[in-house]
């Protein structure tokens, strides 16, 4: 399915652009009309896997993390948030609840609040180059939206 519109906006994996990618997700989920609590969601999941991004991918340097987002005619939300840093070697482990490689204040629960929060989440990741990380969502239809 094409997508109906779609930005790309890249940034340095500096921690105050966390609140920067948030935004600019919520802001680009609002031409849907979605709920405060979709969006909510949306920013949440958002926040995670770029904090994976400054915490995991550049852990002793600045990177660039691309937010790639789209719409589709079903209402689908989907945002790409990719880095090009260290990779993960066992995605699998780095998806289950309480892993982490932060260090002790860290939860090592990214993955697992991500998937909370949307219907679908990819991870992609080769040791060395990167990953991508594609967090999908359908957004209620609300009446008098004519998108």
């Amino acid at each position: 399915m094409k997508p109906i519109n779609e930005a790309t906006v890249t940034f340095l994996s500096r921690s105050a652009n966390e609140g920067f990618a948030r935004t600019t997700a919520a802001c680009f989920a609002a031409q849907l009309d979605p709920t405060l609590d979709e969006v909510n969601d949306v920013r949440t999941a958002v926040s995670e896997a770029v904090t994976n991004c400054i915490v995991h991918a550049y852990p002793d340097r600045l990177g660039p993390v691309t937010l790639r987002l789209r719409l589709y005619p079903d209402n689908t939300l989907e945002i790409q948030v990719k880095d090009k840093g260290v990779g993960i070697p066992d995605v699998e482990r780095a998806r289950q609840p309480m892993f982490t490689t932060g260090g002790a204040e860290r939860s090592g629960m990214g993955f697992t609040i991500m998937e909370s929060f949307m219907d679908g989440v990819k991870v992609r990741s080769t040791p060395g180059k990167g990953t991508v990380v594609t967090l999908r969502r359908r957004l209620a239809r609300r009446l008098g939206t004519g998108m």
